[in-house]
């Protein structure tokens, strides 16, 4: 299942309901317990072991005194300083844990030097801001972040994940509830993905991909083979190219399309815009197409462009529309970047278009009008290559064709498409090879 991804607001929100039926002692000395088990298992043993910990003014801080207390009775040897008398650098220990801020820091703060210890952070690493993953300051760089009851939202974005480690989530028996945000694993993508039926034939799961102008080809090559790899069973490309030699083998094309000449009725999803080029006359014909095209439709690279100051297009459709910006097409289309919060962002712009808006990033944001967010990280920066959001663009139109909810099938495109990038080379990987490492991702899920 999903996990739940809080902010600050919604982490206070659930201790103030907790203590509503118990009291702050109980939970932590469950909380303690369950951080010094944690740490217990990272040292190895307590034999000999001595540990810097540091202890801040709130509740990170009474979780990690209460950790200590635990671990100096298992025979850990503890040496405490608290927020106002840090020294630079820290004495040597065999590790120290960052119970200082945790997700409650709001000015800056200049970490001390641990030397050559590995630094646990209880909740996420203070100087990290618990909302944005800004920094604050120097913020420590936590080797492991042993986060409580669920993930946040600062260990997701911005320096966070850099200064995060490996982060476990940490149970301390409370529930966090729901959540307006969640990450998505491995599971929930398994779980979503169609099977196709026995009497499936091809116009069971069709995908028009109208893309591609002289000399920008290519990419929609990569829109129809990352729609074929995921599932699609019919591919036709309607492309403004007047000659178009290297069209994928399986793939039927209509070159210098002047807009749909078929049946469009029968395809179940519309992937538009890449390659098109920007101009008036190809802004208009997105604009003419996402009025008329009566199936979902995934909106990409110039068919992004086209809607700028036309949000209305996409917002008084009747269809289901993906939109699919990197951070310079979301600056267009709202008049400015997004901000240190994503998820707000990403909510914005899916509010003032009706649409489900994917918002491309090292975390990818996966929002729909009303607040609902689905994350993905599982991606890395093999991704940032040109070309490979393409390769995503028809991923999300092909799942969208095999009737998987819009929003589902934007977060589960930008999972397999993280995952698949992972199945290929550390060093060289292009947007070409996406494609055919996107069968062994799905496969993966599956297993």
């Amino acid at each position: 299942m999903t996990l739940p991804v809080l902010t600050p607001a919604e982490v206070k929100a659930v201790d103030e309901r907790a203590l509503q039926s118990e009291s702050l002692d109980a939970i932590l000395s469950r909380v303690g317990t369950a951080l010094g088990r944690e740490i217990i298992a990272i040292l190895g043993g307590t034999y000999g072991r001595r540990i810097n910990v540091l202890i801040g003014p709130g509740l990170n801080g009474a979780d990690a005194e209460v950790a200590a207390v635990f671990l100096e009775r298992q025979g850990v040897r503890v040496r405490r300083f608290g927020h106002e008398d840090l020294p630079s650098v820290l004495p040597a220990a065999d590790l120290t844990i960052d119970g200082l801020f945790g997700i409650g820091l709001s000015r800056p703060f200049v970490a001390p030097d641990p030397g050559i210890a590995p630094v646990v952070s209880i909740d996420i690493a203070s100087g990290i801001d618990g909302l944005t993953g800004e920094a604050l300051g120097s913020p420590f760089q936590a080797d492991i972040t042993l986060t409580l009851m669920s993930h946040k939202r600062g260990l997701m974005f911005g320096a966070g994940p850099a200064h995060s480690g490996e982060v476990r989530v940490v149970d301390i028996g409370l529930s966090p509830g729901e959540s307006l945000v969640d990450l998505v694993t491995d599971d929930d993508v398994a779980a979503w993905l169609p099977q196709r039926a026995l009497d499936a034939h091809k116009w069971n799961h069709a995908v028009l991909v109208i893309a591609g102008s002289p000399g920008m080809t290519g990419a929609s090559h990569l829109v129809c083979r990352g729609a074929l790899r995921t599932g699609a069973s019919y591919v036709h490309l309607d492309s403004a190219a007047t000659d178009d030699p290297n069209v994928p083998t399986e793939v039927v094309a209509s070159l210098a399309g002047k807009g749909p000449r078929f049946d469009v009725e029968r395809f179940n999803s519309v992937v538009i815009g890449s390659g098109l080029g920007s101009g008036g006359a190809a802004s208009a014909f997105v604009r003419t197409v996402l009025e008329s095209v009566p199936a979902p439709a995934v909106v990409d690279g110039d068919g992004l462009t086209a809607l700028v100051g036309r949000l209305d297009v996409v917002s008084n459709s009747d269809v289901p529309t993906v939109l699919t910006p990197h951070d310079g097409e979301f600056e267009r289309l709202m008049g400015r970047r997004p901000g240190p919060d994503r998820v707000e962002s990403a909510a914005e712009l899916a509010e003032a278009t009706e649409s489900i808006v994917l918002l491309k990033g090292p975390t990818t944001v996966i929002a729909e009008p009303g607040g609902r967010a689905l994350l993905t990280n599982s991606g890395d920066q093999r991704l940032a290559t040109a070309g490979t959001g393409d390769v995503l663009a028809g991923m999300v139109g092909a799942l969208l064709a095999q009737e998987v909810p819009p929003l589902r099938a934007a977060a589960a495109a930008a999972h397999i498409h993280g995952l698949a990038a992972s199945h290929g080379p550390t060093v060289g990987l292009s947007a070409s090879d996406l494609p055919d490492l996107i069968p062994s991702a799905v496969e993966s899920l599956r297993s």
